[in-house]
This record gives structure tokens, sequence and C-alpha cells, in this order.
């Protein structure tokens, strides 16, 4: 394997690290004295730890060898690479974290609500922060990983359905009560997941279809502010030309574009989508500093 280390390595490996430090935290001072389940290879470790005493430090270690040898030749070698280091550097802090003391001042101890909150948004923010800097902790999120780049599912999504497996199997050492407070950890580690992953903002990808588009691009342009596309296309009924407005706003930005759609033309057709990511010059979540005119592109 022939890489290439520069400075960026080294930062991603410094992030990974910071990750697997408070996702193995989130365990061994939330999770596991509060009696969480967790989800994936880490649920696994706690079920063996809870049956047989094994540190889940150790039961990692041992576990995530398998995958990472199915991980290695299905994935990018680079990746790979940050997985080992992200599988050991994981199984550390679980050998740390389980020998220190500081359980005691946190405040959340026995409050499974308040447990189950920080549990989901530190683990999430800890296997974000790996993800994000093209790492893994191993076990689940190498499968994750995999159905990323397969079949384009977010990491978040496919650990979420991982975890609930996994919780499944948990009932054979937790009540059905603790359960369901793990599931809110599951739920909430992959919102944050994802959070981390894309980033806080969103956007919204518009197509309007309406026969006065000229009209409604012009109200884009002076009153949002917002560059746009003009898309040709054909009416399936008719066949006839169309023009298809195509633009990115913010969500708070959606209500005031239906009003002015709807000013101009009532019976317009408009989709609204989810736009997780957008890359690319012209396409920006800030506002136009100075207006020179509609720009048909």
């Amino acid at each position: 394997m022939n890489l290439k280390w520069t400075r960026s390595n080294s930062f991603e490996l410094l992030m990974i690290t910071i990750g697997c430090a408070i996702y193995a935290f989130s365990l061994d001072m939330i999770s596991i004295p509060n009696g969480l389940a967790d989800g994936g290879l880490s649920g696994v470790t706690l079920i063996i730890r809870y049956f047989f005493g094994i540190n889940p430090g150790v039961s990692t270690l041992i576990l995530n060898i398998p995958l990472i040898i199915i991980g290695f030749k299905l994935l990018d070698k680079r990746v790979m690479f940050y997985t080992f280091y992200g599988a050991v550097c994981l199984s550390v802090f679980l050998m740390i974290w389980a020998h220190q003391d500081i359980i005691k001042p946190l405040p959340f101890k026995h409050d499974l609500l308040l447990s189950s909150l920080a549990a989901g948004v530190l683990s999430g923010l800890g296997i974000g922060l790996v993800f994000r800097y093209n790492g893994t902790t191993g076990g689940s999120d190498i499968i994750a990983r995999i159905g990323q780049k397969k079949f384009g599912m977010s990491s978040g999504k496919g650990i979420l359905i991982i975890d609930y497996l996994v919780l499944f199997l948990s009932l054979s050492y937790l009540d059905f009560y603790h359960i369901m407070y793990s599931l809110i950890v599951s739920l909430i580690l992959a919102r944050m997941i994802d959070l981390v992953q894309e980033g806080p903002n969103r956007a919204k990808a518009v197509f309007i279809i309406s026969d006065q588009y000229q009209e409604i691009a012009h109200l884009i342009d002076t009153k949002l502010e917002r560059g746009l596309t003009y898309m040709n296309a054909e009416g399936g009924y008719k066949n006839d030309p169309k023009q298809i407005i195509y633009l990115m706003i913010q969500p708070r930005e959606v209500p005031q574009l239906k009003q002015l759609i709807k000013s101009v033309d009532d019976k317009a057709f408009v989709s609204v989508i989810d736009a997780h990511e957008v890359i690319g010059e012209g396409f920006s979540y800030q506002r136009k500093r100075y207006r020179v005119g509609l720009r048909r592109r």
C-alpha cells in the first residue's frame, strides 16, 4: 500500500483520535453505568461484558479483526488504514476510561432520560468526527461505510439499522424499559452522525414549472436575491416546450418563495426537495452582495 503522507493526513488522524476518545467516554462513563445498551459492535461487546466479564476494549479489538479484513477487500486502502487506527484507538480509550473515577461528578447518573440524550449526542459526535475525517471505529462502522459506498445510504441510517438488530439481542440481559431508552440513544446518535458529517447547513432544491417563468425568475432575483438556472423540458401531455426554474434556497425562505410564485401563477407546479450538500460555482448559502441583473445559465 503506497500512502503519500501529508499534513492533512496527520490532522485527520488527530480528529479520528478525538472522535474515538469522545465515543469511548460516552460508552464507559454514561451508557455502561446507567445500564444503556449500544448498537453495532459496541453493543455486542456490552453483551459479552455482561455474560463473560470481558473488558469491551479487549473484545472490540478481537471482533474487529475479521471485519477489517473484509473492509480491506471492499473499501479504499487509506480508509481501511484509518479504520485500523480507529479500531485500536477506540479499544485503548475504552480501557483508559474504564479505569477512571470521574463518573461520580457527572450529573446524569441514574437519570435515564438525561443519560440517553447525553450518550446519543456524545456518541454521535465522536463517530461523526471519525467518519467526517475518512475513518471508522471498525465494527458496524465498516458495514455502514460499505453501504454508503455501494448503495448511497447515509452512514447514520446504516448504523441505525444495525443498532436496532443489536438492541433486539440486548434484550437477553436488559429489560424493555432500558432498551426503549437505548433506542433514544440510537436515534440521536444517527442524527448527530449525519449532522457532523454533512455540517449544520441545509438547503432546499426547488423546481418550478410555469408559463410565467420569466416573471417568477425576476421576482426570485430581485426579492430573494438568489441565482437560478433555466432547464429545457418538454410537457408529457402535449409535448410542448417548457422552461423549468431550478434554484437553491435556505429552508426559512421557502414560505416567501411560495408567496412570490403564487402572486404570479397560482397554478405553477413547485417541487421542494431537501439538499444535504451543495458543491460548485454559483451555489452558495450566502446571499449575493451585489445584484447585477438576472443571469441566465
